[in-house]
């Protein structure tokens, strides 16, 4: 297999959102499977639609065969089945502690930083050797972000751990953690070992997947995760030189693999060619690293649906600028244009008169290379997770900290260099902006789907929290938290962006059922980076189109009565001038 010719135990794909890792790592999974190799397909991604990748596979917390590949076995770390099991567990260590202080640490169990870690110690499990009878573990992570935040935990809990048996945390009580620490050093030691770990940078033939990939490769680099590879997705070759679409669309991805980053080329490089058809199935996942893949015409005979009427997206920003003020979040899986999007919305919304402050809770956004230059009326922002922490730590020292005793605060803060403050932190720094909104219009660019619904848990715990304790307080206060003003229709409009590919579709109405069931209701669909308006007669943009139309009528058939459609462009959206074309 060229992708993988010494493939290691344990491999992680990884990368922006929208590049592919979901396709390659299962197509990965499946030809090791293939070639005898007994195989398990991890998704650490709280979105994941690798079921329906696998035709209806379930995706459950347990080791689940796939149905026409011997050998491979699929299991998702369900972040909410992790930590009902995880706080099982730590109140099962505590069988002979008193009910009061059980329930003080059932307590300390209910916040969403429990909810990561929990997902985490699963993690930690399959890099302990907890596994023995599988040959390779592959690991389909979450969006960039959210994967370097995950790899970076085993040294992170392993040092808060070492020495420190005082006090409790969102781990449950210090004393009883003795497990765990031996299993996170041993996933530490894992992930540094090249032996045992490959992590596959995976990005498009474009510079933004490019540069991400680079950090990335920093980043890993300096935790100690030095066996590296990159694997470049999607290059396409016109076959119509004829065709200004098609032609635009390969000098564009040529000129961004000619410029390389240099972190990256020391890195041994795969290419994998755009394909005419959509990953989906077995038969499809096979092809995908196939020198011989599936044409157009054996993927079957398609109707073609009527396209949506293509509303402009400077059409949502004159509907969005009549509120006056309130809180726009755009949302949707990693890689569909999120942050153009916002970034797009926001200079209307300037355009019109009004002020706008345009932030981000993307760990990997890059809002200022979006813009490129200031713009007067436009306050732009980022929600940065270590100096959040920092200011955290700060203002609970300063306030609670204040009357304590020297060893108390000792111990107040010893438990505050947990990794789960970060968490509570990017929280309250989510609720501030949130409350801007009251007084102007805030553009928020949120982070990949996976790594937004941690956030909107949080924001549900911090209101079951808040709305219990004002029941048992006798009070006439009015409470107004984070989720109740995201459930205002009037104070929140959601935004919610995808691709018109079956993955990203898919996980966006998945999202939207999420957000619906905490009782906020999207307002509009923006589908970017359409091909169906250009008029291109290259074969396999032909072949590309006919999937993108069948998104088109899935949308247009009940997921949304509100869509705007942004063509796909031969220039970078970057700059004032690049994001007025997408309006």
């Amino acid at each position: 297999m060229h992708l993988l010719p010494h493939p290691t135990r344990y491999v992680f794909f990884t990368g922006k959102g929208g590049v592919g890792k979901t396709s390659l790592s299962t197509a990965t999974a499946l030809a090791l499977a293939d070639s005898g190799k007994r195989v398990l397909l991890v998704s650490t991604d709280a979105a994941s639609n690798l079921d329906e990748m696998l035709e209806g596979t379930p995706l459950l917390n347990h080791p689940t065969a796939v149905a026409g590949a011997p050998g491979l076995w699929v299991l998702n770390i369900d972040p909410q089945a992790a930590a009902q099991a995880y706080r099982a567990r730590v109140l099962a260590q505590m069988a002979h502690n008193s009910d009061e202080e059980r329930r003080t640490v059932q307590e300390q169990l209910s916040g969403a930083c429990t909810t990561e870690i929990a997902s985490f110690d699963e993690f930690s499990s399959l890099l302990a050797n907890d596994h023995p009878d599988y040959d390779h573990i592959i690991f389909d992570t979450a969006p960039t972000g959210h994967t370097l935040r995950l790899l970076s935990l085993p040294k992170a809990w392993s040092g808060f751990l070492a020495g420190n048996d005082r006090g409790a945390s969102c781990l449950g009580p210090h004393s009883g953690l003795k497990m765990q620490e031996t299993r996170f050093n041993a996933a530490m030691q894992a992930l540094a070992n090249p032996e045992l770990t490959t992590v596959v940078l995976v990005a498009r033939p474009d510079p933004s997947t490019l540069n991400e990939a680079a950090l990335t490769a920093q980043e890993l680099h300096a935790m100690g995760l030095q066996h590296q590879q990159l694997v470049i997705n999607a290059v396409f070759h016109a076959s119509d030189r004829q065709d200004r679409t098609a032609m635009a669309m390969e000098s564009m991805g040529q000129a961004a693999l000619s410029q390389l980053p240099s972190p990256l080329n020391t890195l041994p490089i795969q290419q994998v060619p755009m394909r005419p058809f959509d990953t989906v199935g077995l038969t499809a996942l096979r092809a995908l690293l196939s020198d011989q893949p599936l044409t157009p015409q054996a993927s079957g005979a398609i109707s073609t649906p009527a396209p949506l009427p293509a509303r402009k997206l400077r059409e949502l920003a004159d509907e969005l600028s009549t509120q006056g003020k309130g809180l726009i979040m755009v949302m949707g899986k990693g890689g569909v244009g999120k942050t153009t999007i916002a970034a797009a919305l926001a200079l209307a919304l300037v355009r019109k008169g009004h002020a706008v402050h345009l932030s981000t809770t993307d760990p990997a956004a890059h809002l200022a290379s979006t813009l490129q230059e200031e713009v007067p009326g436009l306050e732009v922002s980022r929600i940065d997770p270590k100096a959040e922490t920092r200011h955290y730590i700060d203002k609970v020292m300063s306030s609670k900290g204040a009357k304590l005793s020297p060893d108390e605060r000792a111990l107040l803060l010893e438990d505050l260099q947990s990794p789960c403050t970060e968490e509570v932190a990017v929280f309250h720094a989510f609720s501030r902006t949130v409350a801007q909104a009251r007084s102007a219009f805030v553009v928020l660019d949120t982070a990949p789907t996976g790594h937004s619904l941690l956030l909107m848990d949080a924001t549900g715990a911090y209101h079951r929290q808040m709305t219990r304790e004002f029941e048992q307080a006798s009070t006439s206060v009015h409470l107004v938290t984070p989720l109740m003003r995201l459930q205002d229709a009037n104070y929140t409009r959601v935004i919610l962006v995808t691709l018109p590919e079956i993955t990203p579709v898919s996980q966006a109405q998945a999202l939207q059922e999420d957000l619906q069931r905490a009782s906020i209701q999207p307002y509009a669909w923006v589908v970017n980076k359409s091909i169906a308006a250009t008029g291109t007669t290259d074969p396999l943009l032909q072949s590309r189109l006919q999937g993108e139309l069948r998104q088109m009528a899935r949308i247009r058939d009940g997921l949304s009565e509100r869509c705007h459609v942004v063509p796909w462009l031969p220039d970078r959206p970057v700059g004032v001038s690049g994001l007025d074309q997408l309006l």
